[in-house]
């Protein structure tokens, strides 16, 4: 479960990002996260946990700074023991900005998943730090957390494995490169395990910002696909055997682009403001 509040819509944003973000001209995503931490007073850590790539972390050292950052660190957490490190603690408490690269999300979960450094940014998010990540570190922000899974338009039995993720909240299940890689079928496989979450679908480049009121704001040049399973009336997922497709009746769905929204708790979409005619 997602750490307590000191007091209601203290959190901090969540902000999945799909993968691919623009890093080279108008870096909409991640000017936004830069001005949410506070543009020059921003203090972000970057944790590259999840790749395996020796330049990832210091690649978006350079990207947040030339978008104003005033101070920004890289965590090397790249074993347990890293994590559980008094110098990584204090670290990242020094921060107000924790940003999760991309990578494998199954690096993230198993070797910060448990970890005090998993507790602390938990803990500074309920208490207003703004946590971010890209692809696998969207992936893994959630409480359940996709952990691998097949390509298709069509839900089946047996389709996706789920492993705990990082827990910021528990009202989504999150995947990324949505569209550019066919992923409705797995999310809907997700999804039929249990309908209490909500379906989340990133394109690349293309960012949920999820304010303390638990409303998304969708960023960036693709879409977000939001899939509501709270009105499903039958799900053929206990009788379906390995492989076979999963009959799922009443799924609600919702295509959102930039400047559109969704309250995760009334479960209701907004579009975005019409632009005036030029």
């Amino acid at each position: 479960m997602p750490s307590r509040e000191s007091e209601p819509g203290s959190r901090g944003f969540i902000v999945p990002i799909g993968g691919a973000e623009d890093k080279i001209s108008d870096r909409a995503i991640l000017r936004r996260f830069v001005d949410l931490c506070g543009g020059p007073a921003a203090r972000i850590a970057v944790l590259p946990t999840a790749s395996v790539l020796a330049d990832t972390g210091s690649r978006y050292v350079d990207v947040f700074r030339s978008v104003g950052a005033g101070f920004v660190c890289v965590i090397p957490t790249f074993t347990r023991e890293d994590a559980e490190s008094e110098a990584s603690l204090e670290q990242i408490s020094d921060c107000n900005g924790v940003f999760l690269t991309g990578g494998n999300q199954l690096r993230l979960s198993t070797i910060l998943g448990g970890t005090a450094l998993a507790q602390r940014i938990r803990k500074l998010n309920a208490h207003g730090v703004h946590v971010a990540g890209t692809s696998a570190g969207a992936a893994f922000s959630s409480e359940h957390m996709i952990a691998f899974g097949d390509s298709g338009s069509t839900p089946r039995a047996g389709k996706v494995s789920l492993a705990p993720g990082l827990g910021l909240i528990n009202r989504i299940i999150v995947d990324q490169h949505f569209r550019q890689r066919d992923r409705i079928g797995r999310l809907l496989t997700a999804l039929s395990y249990n309908p209490f979450t909500i379906g989340c679908g990133l394109d690349e480049d293309t960012a949920a910002f999820i304010g303390p009121d638990d409303t998304i704001e969708v960023v960036g040049s693709g879409g977000i696909t939001i899939v509501d399973v709270s009105a499903l009336e039958y799900s053929s997922m206990a009788e379906a055997g390995e492989g076979e497709p999963v009959e799922l009746i009443g799924v609600r769905l919702h295509v959102l682009a930039a400047g559109s929204r969704f309250s995760l708790s009334s479960r209701k979409a907004t579009p975005a403001p019409r632009k005036a005619p030029v």
